[in-house]
């Protein structure tokens, strides 16, 4: 009370000028609460004009609950917010609380800091990053290259990573790899994971784990999915598997042979730069389990090879995330199969 007093005799002391801003202050700084606090200030929700459960467009108010609206069909009588069926469903954090997820996955934070700065556990944070990850890979899905598109493998250790000892769903094939030794075998072998990665001119990236081992012409057919344009120009190095896919999808073909930069103005220069950036890019993560690995691929992509500035993307993300139906649920992430052969590979 006595703090209170005080800061009343300084208000009293003011000009005129000086309390009006004030006032416009204290106004902005309201709202702003008020809108971090309603998710209905947010941009990213979208009107609900539809029930999720039936369809049907005769819905109705039916009150809050813990500050979100709630909304009733006249059809089913079952009830729904806007968080029903996305990845927030049935989490007791707001929108606030999402939203400097977003940011700090837009910044690829690590799981640590994101918990640190969200005010969440860690533990949390995990499953958060790989529900908004799983939603990527709807985007990814739908990315089509055209035009002159660069295409090549990379490839990682095949890992699994995780505390496995206390596992009763999980059992290592292998013995476990020490530390610095994470592929004894020597060219390549079924301890490598293989990437394919596709670059156009435009920004646009795909990258998908296909196989283990030497790629295939089945192997790119998975990787790829029908997502290059038939009109395309597809630039690689000499692999034949590269030669069948482009012949069975109706695509122009430049191979460079093995020593070769580029064949006129063609070249795998970008492609090779991708792959540069992205094994930088996944070393801040101390190794990544080969289950998570398409997650962390479709991360990448969008961060650093989207073409939008970084504004433009957050917001993208943003919209994307809440508005994409959830994949998964939080207790089958961290149990995921690990990948041992093409058909375990989830997209």
């Amino acid at each position: 009370m006595a703090r209170l007093n005080e800061l009343l005799k300084i208000v009293k002391s003011l000009s005129q000028q000086e309390k009006a801003e004030l006032i416009a202050f204290l106004s902005k700084s309201d709202n702003n609460n008020s809108s971090a606090n309603c998710e209905s200030g947010f941009n990213f929700i979208k009107q609900t004009s539809s029930c999720p459960h039936c369809k049907s467009t005769k819905i109705v108010k039916n009150g809050l609950r813990n500050s979100i609206q709630r909304f009733i069909c006249k059809d089913c009588n079952k009830s729904f917010t806007v968080r029903t069926n996305t990845i927030t469903e049935h989490s007791q954090k707001s929108f606030e609380t999402w939203s400097k997820f977003i940011e700090c996955m837009m910044n690829s934070f690590s799981v640590r800091r994101s918990a640190e700065i969200c005010g969440i556990n860690k533990d949390t944070a995990f499953i958060w990053r790989h529900k908004v990850l799983d939603a990527l890979q709807n985007m990814q899905n739908s990315v089509e290259l055209n035009g002159v598109v660069e295409a090549d493998e990379t490839f990682f250790a095949l890992s699994f990573k995780g505390n496995h000892k206390k596992s009763t769903t999980f059992t290592m094939p292998r013995k476990a790899h020490k530390r610095g030794k994470d592929i004894h075998t020597r060219g390549l072998s079924h301890e490598q994971v293989c990437v394919p990665c596709g670059v156009n001119g435009t920004g646009l990236s795909v990258a998908r784990i296909s196989n283990l081992g030497r790629i295939g012409t089945k192997d790119l057919e998975f990787a790829f999915k029908n997502q290059i344009a038939s009109d395309s120009i597809l630039c690689c190095d000499g692999a034949n598997a590269y030669r069948k896919f482009a012949s069975k999808n109706s695509l122009d073909l430049i191979q460079l042979k093995s020593g070769k930069s580029k064949v006129g103005n063609f070249h795998i220069q970008h492609i090779n730069a991708y792959h540069s950036n992205l094994k930088n890019w996944i070393k801040r993560f101390h190794g990544v389990a080969t289950k998570y690995l398409n997650n962390y691929l479709v991360w990448n992509n969008f961060v650093n090879y989207a073409k939008e500035s970084y504004k433009e993307k957050e917001q993208i993300l943003t919209d994307f995330v809440f508005t994409t139906k959830k994949k998964d649920l939080c207790t089958n992430i961290p149990v995921r199969n690990p990948i041992t052969t093409r058909t375990n590979f989830v997209a």
